[in-house]
């Protein structure tokens, strides 16, 4: 049973028999005691001052003399704060449990049926490869659905790939025009790094058309709406919007060519999707909606045939809904796509993992669909996080100089594997393959969690020389740490087997890490309430400090005692395990030996 479930009956008991009121279990104030005080948890007393007729700092004394019982050893009154000790017998019983516990961590959003969360993250382009910015929205995504399924949620991991629009009407211009029949096949390349050969090679074409076009004595603005090729790209894609079977033929291929390669990408990363919607399936949608709204009269049309909507009502500006050529734009999509999405699934809260860019694209797509009649309109989240940069600045695919996701991964198994090259060749047995398979969890471990221990909200610059250090607060510490337990564990097998805890004396550092295990499960809850992988791995490093500051100052298969012994192996065992179960809600394998 929690402590707060014990304790809380007991300061309701000892309130009426010392002062005659009854008190609501709302109103017991139970905090952890700060780190400058003797104490396990505190008492706030403040409630009870007035209905005690008492300073505070008497009612917190005769609370602590009333509560000392067998499971507050001892206690200590700062003036309306009480601070009471917990006997040593909680916490070894609490160790026994967690022990026992398969699912520690693991919530519950109590009976009947779960609810459903849909969480959106990735959406790429089909333009263009995965780039670190990709890696960062696809890591919180995947570890914030993870981390809502600890808590109880039934969760629908979902993708809206970007596979229709003018941007990807410029790679298949550029590869129709420059391509020469070149294929992955033929060529070798991944097909999503094919195809961003092909977005890049359009702009440099695009540009040096603008480059003529004013040097001929035109403007910059005029040059960039009548060089050749943006007006093609325009033509091919009102095709695609009419179905030109030549144009769709051209986009299927190339689309196939880069969704194989984006499935190389997400294996690698160790991230998936329940459901992928694409665009090209839900823009139809929308515009049937824009233009149902624009019959009700929630939009309007102006004189050049675009759709709008005005949106001064809400303090905003007016949006653009369906160009004057007819096509959609990417708020089009989004309505549509909302809609099929709470059609095929009983949602009790959608939240889409995308950049603090897009914050305004959001807020106007719940106004949208509240307008358009959906009652899912207003309760949309927008999960916004900052932008990852590397030390040399931020990416910009067009211009060619985007840092590739594949490319990025590859080199942080690279580098784990030579850094970790002399600690890997002193294991026993240690064969190639395995050898491999531990950088390859090195290094992504390495760069998982470099990026999701930082506030997502805030913009970050990932240092790949940083994240894999194996000291310190990052990846390669924390498996380090689960892979020594792993060591101690399997030495243990023949020393002795783990035994049912009696009662015996914990020291300060044995203390520390059990009830650093029973802190797991509030752990999980803040990450759920604020969406936020920061605190899970920031308690997995915290957890595996306490580890390694207790494995420094006490023997565990040398100790004489065998009561401490297995207590101390029982411990070793239950931080492995917590540890694995935090990692594995960051997206994170540990290895069993390093």
């Amino acid at each position: 049973m929690k402590l707060e479930e014990i304790l809380i009956p007991q300061v309701q008991e000892a309130v009426k028999d010392l002062y005659g009121i009854e008190i609501t279990a709302d109103q017991v104030q139970l905090q952890k005691t700060r780190a400058e005080f003797e104490g396990d948890i505190t008492l706030v007393v403040f409630p009870f001052v007035k209905a005690a007729r008492k300073a505070p700092a008497m009612v917190a004394q005769e609370l602590g003399e009333k509560l000392v019982s067998g499971l507050v050893e001892k206690f200590n009154a700062v003036q309306g704060f009480l601070n009471l000790s917990i006997a040593q017998s909680y916490w070894v019983e609490q160790l026994q449990a967690i022990a026992e516990n398969a699912e520690w961590g693991q919530l519950s959003r109590g009976e009947g049926e779960k609810p459903l969360m849909m969480v959106e993250y990735s959406s790429p382009n089909t333009n263009k490869p995965l780039h670190l910015g990709h890696v960062r929205n696809n890591l919180l995504g995947y570890s914030i659905a993870k981390i809502q399924e600890a808590n109880g949620w039934n969760v629908v991991k979902t993708n809206i790939v970007n596979d229709r629009g003018i941007h990807i009407c410029k790679s298949m211009l550029a590869w129709q025009k420059f391509g020469n029949g070149e294929t992955p096949e033929n060529s070798g390349k991944k097909g999503d790094h094919l195809i961003g050969d092909y977005y890049v090679r359009f702009d440099i074409e695009y540009k040096a058309q603008i480059k003529e076009l004013m040097a001929q004595g035109m403007d910059e603005e005029t040059a960039k709406k009548e060089a050749p090729l943006i007006k093609e790209a325009q033509a091919m894609l009102v095709k695609w919007e009419q179905n030109d079977p030549e144009v769709r033929a051209l986009w299927q291929k190339m689309n196939e060519w880069v969704y194989a390669g984006f499935d190389e990408t997400y294996k690698q990363m160790g991230v998936g999707f329940d459901k992928i919607y694409y665009e090209s399936d839900t823009y139809l949608v929308g515009k049937g909606e824009v233009e149902r709204g624009l019959a009700k009269g929630d939009f309007y049309r102006r004189e050049d045939g675009s759709v709008w909507a005005d949106l001064a009502e809400n303090g905003l500006d007016e949006k653009l809904l369906l160009r004057a050529d007819g096509t959609s734009v990417y708020m089009t999509q989004d309505i549509g796509t909302a809609k099929l999405r709470f059609e095929d699934y009983p949602i009790d809260k959608m939240v889409y993992v995308v950049g603090n860019e897009q914050e305004y694209h959001f807020k106007v797509l719940s106004i949208l669909l509240d307008r358009l009649g959906f009652p899912f309109g207003k309760e949309l989240v927008h999960f916004s996080y900052g932008m990852v940069e590397l030390p040399n600045g931020k990416m910009k695919s067009r211009e060619g100089t985007v840092v590739d996701a594949d490319d990025l991964m590859a080199q942080m198994i690279a580098d784990a594997k030579e850094i970790s090259k002399d600690k890997v060749n002193t294991l026993p047995d240690i064969t190639e393959e395995e050898a491999n398979e531990i950088a390859r969890m090195v290094g992504l471990g390495a760069l998982k969690y470099f990026i999701l221990k930082v506030d997502p909200r805030k913009n970050m610059l990932f240092n790949p020389e940083e994240s894999i250090d194996f000291n310190g607060n990052t990846g390669p510490f924390i498996q380090y740490t689960y892979a020594r337990i792993q060591s101690v564990l399997r030495k243990a097998q023949g020393v002795q087997e783990f035994r049912s805890l009696g009662v015996q004396e914990l020291s300060e550092k044995e203390l520390a890490l059990i009830q650093r295990l029973v802190d797991y499960p509030a752990a999980v809850r803040q990450a759920g309430d604020e969406f936020s992988p920061a605190v899970i791995a920031n308690y997995s490093y915290a957890l595996a400090c306490d580890f390694n500051s207790f494995y420094h100052d006490h023997s565990i298969l040398n100790e004489a005692d065998a009561d401490k012994r297995a207590l101390r192996l029982v411990l070793a065992q239950t931080v492995a395990k917590v540890i694995k179960s935090a990692m594995s809600l960051l997206g994170i394998e540990v290895p069993n030996r390093m």
